[in-house]
């Protein structure tokens, strides 16, 4: 893989934007990767955590990772929809992973009830299984929820703790549903959805203080507006925040410190990973 230089540019503020949960590995961004990270630092986004989907997407992940230690920093866990059939031997492909890679957290995790209920049990198998694994390396976890909060939400008070801590990625539940999320100490992921017409979300925002919210794309997915229905990318992170903002009678920059300051938090090895920690994969 060539190596293609980063061009920084100076910004006014030692403070940066940090995208908290992002596919930049997936054949979306193929063509031109090295430009949208190139464009996400020229708009000062200058962390992106990327989550993993399954044991296929282990060896692009960390190869891009590898190549831009300083911007790009892994997650390595099963994604519910990849739960099937195989669910063990992709497991133990991701657990063996994990054993020989420095990560900044497990996910992508959780329960996804939208697309199939035929590996449900696996599926909470599974994801308990990863939520064990946080706890024992101190691991946070992006927790993925899609018609299947009650249980998430169950499951993650069996194992609430000191010992477990992390973000309710994409975040689109109720008022009541946030609070408990803040009571386990966890943040919510606020992306593209927070710009849509009645998304609801500045609803649970004006509830809630924006010392439990985190910034995120999931780009390719779920640009904001005014690039609703278009790829998605971590350059995109601004116009969230302005919305954000927004609502919160804030200014983009005093958002961009209070949510990075909490990503920082979060995922506190994300300062310290170098390339020499990560597995490089040809």
């Amino acid at each position: 893989m060539t190596t293609i230089n980063i061009d920084i540019k100076p910004f006014p503020s030692e403070m940066y934007f940090t995208d908290t949960h992002t596919h930049l590995f997936l054949p979306e961004f193929s063509d031109d990767y090295h430009q949208v990270i190139q464009n996400a630092i020229d708009n000062n986004v200058r962390k992106m955590v990327l989550p993993n989907i399954d044991d296929l997407t282990l060896a692009p992940l960390l190869s891009l990772c590898s190549e831009f230690p300083e911007y790009c920093y892994p997650l390595i866990g099963l994604h519910p929809g990849s739960v099937n059939e195989n669910y063990k031997t992709k497991l133990s492909k991701i657990e063996e992973t994990l054993s020989v890679t420095t990560v900044a957290g497990i996910g992508e995790i959780g329960l996804d009830y939208y697309w199939d209920i035929g590996f449900k049990k696996q599926q909470i198998e599974v994801f308990e299984i990863q939520l064990e694994w946080a706890k024992t390396l101190g691991l946070p976890v992006a927790i993925h929820v899609r018609n299947s909060f009650d249980d998430v939400l169950h499951i993650v008070e069996k194992h609430a703790g000191n010992k477990l801590k992390g973000v309710f990625h994409c975040f689109t539940g109720n008022i009541q549903q946030a609070q408990k999320v803040i009571e386990f100490g966890f943040y919510l992921g606020i992306g593209g959805i927070i710009t849509f017409k009645n998304s609801g979300l500045d609803q649970i925002l004006n509830a809630i203080s924006p010392e439990h919210i985190l910034l995120e794309t999931d780009s390719p997915y779920l640009s904001p507006v005014p690039f609703r229905g278009k790829r998605n990318e971590s350059s995109y992170i601004p116009y969230i925040a302005s919305k954000v903002a927004e609502i919160y009678t804030l200014t983009q920059n005093e958002i961009m410190n209070i949510t990075t300051g909490n990503a920082l938090k979060l995922f506190t090895n994300i300062s310290t990973i170098k390339t020499g920690h990560l597995k490089k994969f040809s």
